[in-house]
């Protein structure tokens, strides 16, 4: 072979050697819509965080970081003013707290300046003013309460951000039982002043304890309600609802003390709606209203309002498997709660039956599915379940005894639990530092941009009272999973916005750029990332409404001038992602980002 022969051959040669490792660190098993196969390995799917030996390039993947910090509680507000019953995070960082106005007190006044409500004492037909703040605007970056002004009772009612960053919230009591409000969006101009905007019956049954989600084209539906055994399209602002549509399931799921209120509702990657009502479940098409399957009855007692479990789904990996029907895998969560009697025995004797422990899930898509079930740390009635950025859960607030409803309730379960989805049975529990504030019937949480929980409320009796055993809450307190541990800070990621991908479309391609201060290698391994998108719920009475935490694809991860840039797919359809706003986080190794606001349509 000649001499220039022989170093082309070489060159070739080294060029064809470091394609196949870039490969092997670097690309997706579905690199845009072209199928790159991929070598399965032992101890877990293609996104597992397992140690893991990639093929061909001799680089070992290293799994999530492991930490003994148990989480930590700050108190960020001592007194907001209003009890935080409803809860929604909001695209420009604030969260919008409602609070019933049946009771006419809360802890903050209105503003000098802006009028009262008058309404009529039942007792002495007298007419008053109510001058107390009942809903409010909280500022996450400092912490300080801007008053809004509610008239239709909100008490109970139900909601959801719309696609163009509308908080649409739906009934409540007696006069809001069919209103409809509306706050922030386009139409309103000055974020310093906006306020609600309501409309009287704009629903054509009374929705008290209903249930909102948000369909895959962005619309509403909102479900169920006290002695409303129907579903009914949330109209847009300034319409009426045309009709409701009778769902015999809430009538035959309801004891008799109810416990089907509240339904869990999640949209499947089908488009159609997991219905889970007291102790059963269904699956339904929200366009034609058919019944397509019913699922097994989870035994061991109720899970709905007023036995008030929590449910979640969990992740949307989008990098995983699909369904022998070509869907994407779905599996929900549904956990604690309480016995079939255990509302009627509170309400009638004050005895407060013991909480459920048990934890099932089940994966909704399959041919055949079954609940799978173990037991939790503790008993949770009361509590709510949150996606965290990482893909782990979150189980906080409530109590180990009674229901939901005035004075049901007793021994406060002051301890978070984080739930690893991933990790087999008997390993997926990690007990976190308890808080030193009751946080049962009314109480609420949020996942902020930061990844810690902003959580409030707690008002186990009617009205605001100061001495009680559970006095009325509002103070506002922030939780740091164990993912905040200080010692992970240098191997956080952290999000360059202003050269990432903000604003895209289904299946687009799309950048988000970030930086990481120490990888403990010389080049960032694809399989150590996951970008997860978050949905802001409206979270009530221990169930977060519409909420979905997605895995995108991750197609390359390469260098570039400003860090690191992922190149990421967008999901498929709204069936996956319902248009709207999303908080975006880069995690690493179990640690994430920083979320950044992006926007799907």
């Amino acid at each position: 072979m000649k001499p220039l022969h022989k170093v082309l051959f070489i060159l070739t040669l080294l060029l064809f050697l470091f394609l196949a490792v870039d490969a092997d660190t670097e690309n997706s098993h579905i690199l845009f819509n072209h199928k790159i196969p991929m070598t399965r390995f032992p101890g877990g799917d293609q996104n597992s965080g397992g140690d893991q030996i990639l093929h061909g390039s001799g680089v070992t993947a290293k799994p999530d970081f492991e930490t003994q910090f148990p989480g930590h509680w700050d108190i960020i507000n001592p007194e907001s003013g209003v009890s935080a019953m409803h809860v929604n995070l909001m695209p420009n960082n604030k969260i919008i707290v409602l609070d019933a106005t049946i009771f006419h007190i809360s802890r903050l006044l209105y503003p000098k300046g802006v009028p009262c409500v008058p309404f009529e004492d039942q007792a002495s037909k007298k007419l008053l003013q109510d001058c107390f703040v009942h809903s409010m605007e909280y500022d996450i970056e400092t912490n300080k309460v801007r008053p809004l002004k509610v008239v239709a009772d909100p008490w109970c009612s139900s909601g959801g951000l719309a696609p163009d960053g509308t908080l649409v919230n739906s009934g409540g009591f007696l006069d809001g039982g069919k209103a409809m409000r509306y706050f922030g969006g386009p139409k309103c101009q000055d974020k310093s002043t906006c306020d609600w905007r309501e409309g009287m019956d704009k629903l054509t049954e009374d929705r008290w304890y209903g249930t909102q989600v948000i369909l895959p084209d962005g619309q509403f539906i909102v479900m169920g309600g006290r002695r409303s055994f129907s579903y009914e399209f949330i109209p847009k602002e300034g319409q009426a609802s045309q009709q409701p549509f009778f769902f015999p399931f809430l009538y035959e799921t309801s004891d008799i003390d109810e416990n089907n209120l509240y339904p869990f509702i999640h949209l499947s990657t089908d488009g159609n709606l997991f219905v889970f009502s007291n102790n059963r479940s269904l699956l339904l098409n929200p366009t034609t209203n058919k019944i397509l399957r019913t699922y097994p009855v989870l035994p061991g007692g109720s899970r709905n309002y007023p036995a008030s479990g929590m449910s979640a789904m969990l992740p949307v990996d989008l990098n995983g498997p699909l369904s022998p029907t070509g869907t994407i895998k779905v599996e929900v969560i549904v956990c604690g709660g309480n016995t079939h009697d255990s509302f009627y025995v509170a309400e009638t004797r004050k005895v407060f039956m013991p909480a459920l422990q048990d934890c099932s899930r089940m994966v909704i898509t399959d041919q055949n599915p079954k609940w799978e079930s173990e037991q939790m740390p503790s008993r949770r009635v009361l509590g709510d379940c949150l996606n965290l950025p990482n893909g782990n859960l979150l189980f906080i607030n409530g109590a180990q005894k009674g229901t939901a409803a005035w004075w049901d309730a007793d021994e406060p379960n002051f301890t978070p639990v984080m739930y690893n989805p991933k990790k087999p049975a008997g390993q997926r529990f990690t007990v976190l530092k308890p808080s030193q504030i009751a946080r049962m019937y009314h109480s609420t949480s949020a996942v902020l941009p930061s990844g810690k929980i902003w959580v409030g409320g707690s008002n186990t009796h009617d009205g605001y009272r100061d001495k009680d055993r559970f006095p009325t809450e509002t103070r506002i307190e922030a939780f740091s999973p164990p993912y905040l541990d200080p010692n992970f800070d240098r191997y956080r990621p952290n999000i360059v916005e202003a050269t990432s991908g903000k604003t895209m479309k289904y299946n687009d391609i799309f950048e988000t750029h970030f930086t990481l201060q120490d990888t403990d290698r010389s080049r960032l391994l694809k399989r150590e990332l996951k970008v997860t998108i978050y949905f802001p719920p409206f979270t009530t009475h221990g169930y977060s409404m519409s909420q979905r935490l997605v895995v995108l694809r991750i197609a390359k991860v390469k260098k570039a001038r400003d860090g690191y840039m992922a190149i990421l797919k967008a999901p498929p359809s709204g069936k996956v992602a319902p248009p709207g706003y999303y908080l975006l986080f880069v995690v690493h190794r179990g640690v994430p980002s920083k979320g950044m606001w992006v926007h799907f349509e």
